[in-house]
């Protein structure tokens, strides 16, 4: 097993650690107090491919590997939580089921605005009667001579504010359980779909969660994704992929935590000497040290399986769950070793922990993620020593 980076990976590695230090991570503070973006954010990012790292070239993108792309995830994390979910959703909930599901003329509208970031993607399933329970969702498209007509609101979606492009699930035929979903690709200027409510939140503040109401809304035939009644394929999918992506992001955090704690710890003086001197300290960064390492293993395997099409959905679940859970532990220790400082504004420890607690709620909670894990090893017990 080669578990080295090769040299392009290095250099990507080394140049989005540049600009992250100096573009994004010194206005991640700002971002959370105000909870928007700036102006000239988007476009930076777009100039340096972030929003099309593994759009294939001949649609626009740098047409680079997952394991690149996961890089790309937990760098901009780890400076910025709020910018890593923008780039994550947009890459992992639409470009992914545009890629994996698209016919080739959606692809070639829509992918190349993507690869820029002109156009920023979002995808929306949740609404406020499903969320875990997704079969449980009410927003309907019924079809007619002319196209479809989509009804009903959608809540909880990530980049709802930005995006002009919407992966879109809706009730096409509510008397079939099996086939009752399926998937759209909806333009938000489409007239009869509207912004509504954007939820204020304990972190990621500059993420938009949004609702998203849809009234007697016209899109055109050729608009569906997928086949009829396959939606619900889709939708899964595409969770197993937006998985890695939280994952990365969660990584990314920690690392952040991991990092602002152990420069403290050699800087902040008790009793005479660094409190890193301290064995009480040094084994507290030592275990938030193991536990960011294991979780970026089991994260960069999930995205290496999906970068060879191999079968990821159980192993981007444990990236997943694993990632997420261990974020929160990482952030809360990094919170220990300020002390109170650790509880101010005015240190980041406390914008790392409220920003890592999401990852153990969005694209599937961590007791969905152990019905994964749990399924596959029923079925197959040896599976998770191959």
């Amino acid at each position: 097993m080669d578990f080295r980076l090769d040299d392009d990976q290095r250099q990507l590695r080394e140049a989005l650690r540049d600009f992250c230090d100096n573009e994004i991570a010194p206005k991640a503070a700002k971002r959370d107090e105000t909870g928007c973006f700036e102006e000239g954010l988007i476009p930076k990012l777009g100039e340096m491919g972030l929003f099309g790292t593994y759009i294939p070239a001949e649609y626009g993108g740098t047409g680079l590997d997952c394991v690149s792309y996961a890089m790309t995830v937990e760098e901009l994390s780890r400076a910025c939580g709020a910018t890593g979910i923008l780039v994550s959703a947009h890459h992992s909930l639409c470009v992914d089921p545009i890629l994996n599901y698209g016919t080739e003329p959606q692809k070639h509208k829509y992918l190349p605005k993507l690869a820029t970031g002109e156009w920023i993607g979002c995808f929306s399933l949740t609404e406020p009667g499903s969320g875990s329970d997704a079969g449980a969702a009410r927003c309907t498209a019924v079809e007619d001579a002319n196209g479809w007509v989509i009804n009903g609101t959608k809540n909880f979606v990530t980049n709802g504010r930005e995006a002009h492009v919407i992966v879109l699930f809706a009730v096409t035929d509510a008397d079939n359980p099996r086939r009752r979903l399926s998937a759209f690709i909806v333009e938000k200027d489409t007239p009869g779909c509207t912004l509504g409510k954007l939820e204020h939140k304990l972190g990621i503040k500059a993420s938009s969660t949004a609702e998203l109401i849809f009234e007697n809304c016209r899109v055109p035939k050729d608009a569906l994704l997928g086949e009829r009644g396959k939606g619900f394929h889709v939708a899964l999918g595409t969770l197993d992929g937006g998985r890695i992506g939280v994952a990365c992001q969660a990584l990314g955090l920690s690392q952040a935590a991991l990092d602002f704690a152990v420069e403290y710890a050699k800087t902040r003086v008790q009793f005479n000497q660094p409190i890193g001197k301290f064995q009480a300290i040094q084994w507290k960064l030592a275990d938030m040290a193991t536990a960011v390492a294991g979780a970026r293993l089991l994260t960069y395997r999930a995205a290496w399986l999906k970068q060879n099409k191999q079968p990821y959905s159980p192993e981007a679940a444990m990236a997943k769950l694993y990632a997420s859970e261990m974020s929160n532990r990482v952030t809360d220790a990094a919170i220990q070793v300020y002390g109170g400082y650790g509880y101010c504004a005015d240190y980041p420890a406390e914008r790392l922990m409220r920003d890592a607690r999401i990852t153990e709620l969005y694209e599937g909670t961590s007791e969905i993620q152990r019905m994964v894990i749990a399924r596959r090893v029923i079925d197959d017990p040896a599976w998770v020593a191959r």
